[in-house]
């Protein structure tokens, strides 16, 4: 296997978090994916390891594990005791697109046909289940971690899993139901839980935990995960709306397809009144695709303030957390390129 400190640490090292993820997706992604087996049997490969491996290849920027690297070497920590973490908590990743894209009946993952059009609606929810079957067991065969330290990595993923559920359980049920009663609050609870644990808090923290840091910096790296990844989820959101070549790869405004209740949503749906709102939930309710009525959404919800005031709500969670670690974490390039991946978690539509 790569020694990964060696990598990650080598001279000439990036300066930014885009540059950060540019250069080591790639390696990072063969690592992880070397924990996906292959069957005892042909057709074990055929219909279940081989095309979870392909999708799991299309893996995007891996910034999940990388920050969990990142925060193991901001405590002082070697990030090859952070490979088994990293690598659960991006197959769990890889477990909640299949499923969640099942879910929604999307169309395009990362520019590609989504799984369970391509392999069957069986075939994807038990490819699905094998990426939640990996986040624990390969935690639990890593010879670098002590048991004490497993115990605390999969309570964290334990607990990870549940409140990603729960998110999703409002996702899905408000879609389901036709709820549009749902406040920005409401929103940000459902958000913190669907994402904002598994996308920045948990992978920070067991980062931490696995590179030895004390409870107080464990505790500010969540926190400052829980801020982030918030942000990122609010910024996924703009960008599915008036994002350019990344969100086409996502299927480009399919959140208004899907009738998605994102804070955009919540917040028009709050201030208007009248027609402007009857109109915005007749397109919401239509699962439209039509790129007029998809042009309509947006511009009722940009007149509303809604996609601005989403803005300044990711750009100011993402100041205020800056702030916080800079007084919990020492000074290192670790914590810079943490820093860093605050600010292009809310950069990603210029």
């Amino acid at each position: 296997m790569i020694d990964l400190k060696q990598l990650l640490q080598s001279e000439n090292q990036p300066e930014t978090f885009e540059e950060y993820l540019d250069r080591y997706a790639n390696p990072v992604g063969d690592i992880l994916n070397s924990y996906i087996p292959k069957g005892s049997h042909p057709d074990m490969d055929r219909y279940l390891y081989s095309p979870l491996l392909k999708f799991s290849r299309n893996g995007g920027k891996r910034h999940r594990p990388l920050i969990c690297f990142a925060a193991c070497m901001a405590v002082g920590g070697d990030p090859q005791r952070a490979i088994s973490s990293a690598a659960a908590i991006e197959h769990f990743h890889t477990a909640a697109l299949i499923h969640d894209d099942i879910a929604d009946e999307a169309e395009l993952r990362r520019g590609e046909p989504c799984l369970y059009m391509t392999e069957g609606m069986g075939l994807a929810i038990n490819m699905g289940d094998l990426g939640l079957q990996l986040v624990n067991g390969t935690v639990v065969k890593d010879p670098l971690l002590e048991d004490s330290v497993k115990v605390r990595v999969l309570t964290e993923l334990i607990d990870m899993t549940r409140r990603t559920i729960e998110g999703q359980a409002l996702d899905i049920g408000w879609a389901r139901d036709g709820r549009y009663d749902i406040a920005p609050e409401d929103y940000l609870i459902m958000a913190t839980c669907k994402t904002a644990h598994y996308s920045g808090a948990v992978p920070l923290a067991i980062g931490a935990i696995v590179g030895g840091g004390t409870e107080t910096q464990i505790e500010g790296l969540r926190n400052y995960g829980l801020d982030t990844g918030l942000a990122f989820q609010i910024q996924d959101d703009l960008l599915n709306l008036i994002g350019k070549t990344e969100s086409t790869k996502k299927g480009f405004r399919d959140d208004i397809t899907e009738g998605k209740r994102t804070l955009v949503v919540v917040h028009a749906l709050s201030h208007l009144d009248g027609v402007k709102r009857e109109r915005l939930v007749e397109l919401l309710s239509s699962h439209t695709k039509v790129e007029a009525d998809l042009d309509e959404a947006v511009q009722i919800m940009e007149e509303a303030g809604s996609i601005d005031y989403a803005r300044n709500y990711a750009e100011n969670l993402t100041s205020i957390a800056k702030n916080r670690l800079i007084d919990m974490i020492a000074p290192s390039p670790s914590r810079d390129m943490l820093i860093s991946m605050a600010d292009w978690f809310v950069s990603r539509l210029s």
